[in-house]
């Protein structure tokens, strides 16, 4: 006999009616279960900044909720979508369906915690469950500990502890999908006073983006199809995953952060590749990458002070740029106004699509707070306001690794040459072309460091330094010893920890 007689199953960024473990439970252990969406009014204002109400985010959220509801549909159920604050909405309409629980999957953020907490203490006073599983890790929390049952703060042995779990006897049963449409039969349908037409942009707030435009895959069957893709280019991974002119990456980091699909579908896609042999290496490099995630999100479980703190804490003693001309280096930044092509190639990458290709990530992160000298949560903020697949865990990781800040981070004294990076990762100039078409009549020799060109060739390729594209901002040799002068610091409060 089911244990509930009729539960609820809050959808948030697990938008897919297949292998999801709340509504894997819901179903399992009710005889009637509604699903419901809230477009929530404290996540949606946040996104509204300095008179912006564009957010490519909505417009995915938008096609995504609708082909969810469409699949539900189709296997008897459907979508209840809310707009509003869902600390108030969940409660109020499981009181109206009279429900005793409400299935959900865990969110790790802060935030995110504090928002469920209140749910639950409302949902307790109604006499009614809040029921959380994990969902969108493969392990959480206290799943994958040192020796000596510590949180890992290194990620190459908690990567090893990670894969030891997996290989080990019954470790297959993490990456099984939940079977959940065997007990589709309980789903309901949305009363008509529940439910709500998908509510427009307007409604929410917001214009329309241009993410149709570009042609950005949304929704379950968008997922699906990039996985297909990609897994047939596995192999190369690799190494086609550092040219940002390469068609290298998966692109599937905006439907894991929303959940259109599961990440356990895509750690069992790596693991049956490795095992296969053929794309095996580039297959082992993807699931490392999948290990990183999970890596930060149980960093931020066990330090949630790293959303506003460095984890390693001296590092917080170092005395970023600050006034009017850090403004004005930070507005060049974000503008792409650098002077340094391949970095204003990537910030017009972002500003232009919302997305950012991985390697170039590192690189402007480097530049920000390696050439710069601005504090990394500049940047890390900004990325959180543009980037359609923002996640806080990997972002703040991402972050603080590139600013030496962070756990595993990389030496204070290894800084990224956005030149020799540029040369390396795309020596033909295609990328920068690509984003800088003013640049796009420079040899492949002087497209990454323009100021080289002599005036003939500058004149020959129509680029005038200071007028369709700036001279660089700060000379990176410069740079780098200021910034080994500005970490001394560090450096100083490192040594005194080791001789006490």
């Amino acid at each position: 006999m089911p244990q509930f007689d009729k539960s609820l199953v809050w959808f948030r960024r697990d938008l897919r009616h297949t292998d999801h473990a709340a509504l894997y439970y819901a179903l399992s252990q009710s005889r009637q279960v509604w699903c419901v969406f809230v477009f929530d009014t404290d996540i949606l204002d946040a996104l509204k900044h300095d008179g912006v109400q564009q957010d490519r985010r909505i417009d995915f959220l938008l096609a995504s909720v609708a082909e969810l509801d469409a699949a539900l549909r189709k296997a008897g159920g459907g979508l209840i979508v809310l707009h509003g604050a869902a600390a108030q909405q969940v409660p109020e309409l499981a009181a109206e369906l009279g429900v005793q629980a409400v299935f959900t999957n865990a969110d790790y953020e802060p935030s995110a915690i504090a928002r469920d907490q209140a749910v639950a203490a409302r949902l307790r006073q109604q006499d009614v469950q809040l029921l959380s599983y994990k969902d969108q890790v493969i392990f959480e929390k206290d799943e994958v500990l040192t020796q000596s049952a510590k949180p890992f703060s290194v990620f190459t042995p908690y990567k090893n502890a990670w894969m030891a779990k997996l290989a080990a006897p019954g470790g297959d049963f993490y990456l099984k999908p939940y079977p959940v449409e065997k007990y589709f039969a309980a789903l309901a349908s949305p009363p008509g006073k529940a439910h709500h037409a998908l509510p427009t942009h307007a409604q929410l707030g917001f214009a329309p983006s241009n993410l149709l435009a570009l042609k950005i895959p949304t929704g379950m069957s968008g997922a699906q199809a990039l996985l297909e893709d990609f897994l047939g280019r596995i192999g190369a991974y690799g190494t086609a995953r550092d040219f940002p002119a390469v068609k290298g990456p998966s692109y599937l980091s905006v439907h894991l952060r929303f959940g259109t699909l599961s990440i356990r579908t895509l750690a069992r896609a790596a693991m049956q590749a490795m095992h296969a042999g053929q794309g095996a290496a580039g297959a082992a490099v993807w699931l490392s990458e999948l290990t990183w995630r999970d890596f930060y999100f149980m960093i931020l479980h066990h330090h949630p002070r790293v959303t506003t703190q460095s984890f390693k804490p001296e590092y917080d003693a170092i005395r970023w740029e600050q006034g009017p001309h850090a403004e004005e280096l930070f507005a060049a930044w974000c503008e792409g106004r650098t002077g340094y092509p391949l970095v204003d190639a990537a910030m017009a990458q972002i500003n232009q699509s919302g997305y950012m290709h991985n390697r170039l990530r590192m690189v402007v992160a480097s530049f920000l707070t390696k050439d710069l000298g601005i504090d990394w949560r500049w940047g890390e903020k900004y990325f959180a306001l543009h980037l359609n697949d923002f996640d806080l865990a990997a972002n703040n990781g991402g972050w603080q690794w590139a600013s030496s800040s962070g756990c595993d981070a990389q030496p204070y004294f290894r800084i990224f040459n956005p030149v020799t990076q540029s040369e390396k990762f795309d020596p033909d100039g295609k990328f920068i072309r690509r984003y800088l078409p003013q640049l796009a009549k420079l040899s492949d020799k002087r497209i990454h460091a323009p100021w080289t060109a002599t005036p003939d060739e500058r004149l020959s390729a129509g680029v005038t330094l200071g007028q369709n594209y700036p001279r660089p901002i700060v000379d990176h040799a410069q740079a780098r010893a200021q910034t080994l002068e500005r970490y001394a610091v560090v450096k100083k409060i490192e040594k005194a920890g080791e001789a006490e």
